[in-house]
């Protein structure tokens, strides 16, 4: 949203009535909730209320988990994935159907995902979610025409994912193993006798083997 106002040179201001940044240019509003997540549809409900603008003609831009860092697409209506932002403005207009504009974050490998979407993303995501954002910008003008179905169709044809990188497995340090005492010792081994030309004269190869079973 901050992109947004910034491209297109509109500065947004708090309003306290609807509790968010709000910024105007001709039919065009920008609200940014200053609220919880899960109350952002307050302010969707009171500046769509007030000014009557109906479902198909808002635009919700939010993370998505299910998008790898790279990753925008549009789309109207829908389910809400347990998105909590989304849950509120559905409950508060009364419909799922209003235009998305999803960013692709993906999933964590351990973090519950409302601790993950407020880290700073490693340095190759960030790159390549800004990218998404950036791409998504240069459609704004279709947008505003009416023209959401072909910004749809162009933006998702531009799409440049990151496969999010997988922590290693973290292994545990292998335990020794107690070395087992021992219950007998190694016997010996004797040599088979050699006959010799001598009668009574027999030499023996006795060779100890002591040590420890692994």
């Amino acid at each position: 949203m901050e992109r947004l106002a910034l491209v297109r040179a509109i500065t947004l201001k708090k309003d306290n009535h609807y509790q968010a940044l709000v910024g105007k240019e001709g039919g065009l509003w920008l609200v940014l909730p200053q609220t919880f997540m899960n109350a952002s549809g307050r302010a969707v409900q009171m500046l769509a209320g007030f000014f009557k603008i109906p479902p198909e003609e808002i635009l919700v831009v939010h993370d998505e988990l299910d998008f790898a860092p790279g990753t925008a697409r549009l789309k109207q209506g829908g389910g809400i994935a347990g998105h909590n932002g989304l849950k509120d403005i559905s409950q508060r207009l009364g419909t799922h159907d209003y235009w998305r504009l999803r960013i692709g974050v993906g999933r964590p490998n351990g973090d519950s995902g409302a601790d993950y979407v407020l880290e700073k993303p490693p340095a190759e995501e960030r790159e390549a979610i800004e990218g998404a954002i950036a791409r998504a910008l240069e459609h704004v003008p279709l947008m505003l025409e009416g023209d959401l179905q072909g910004a749809m169709q162009k933006l998702h044809s531009e799409d440049k994912p990151v496969v999010k990188k997988a922590e290693a497995p973290k292994t545990e340090a292998k335990k020794a193993e107690p070395k087992k005492a021992e219950s007998k010792k190694a016997e010996a081994k004797k040599a088979a006798p050699k006959e010799e030309k001598k009668p009574g004269l027999l030499k023996g190869l006795l060779k100890g083997l002591t040590g420890s079973k692994k």
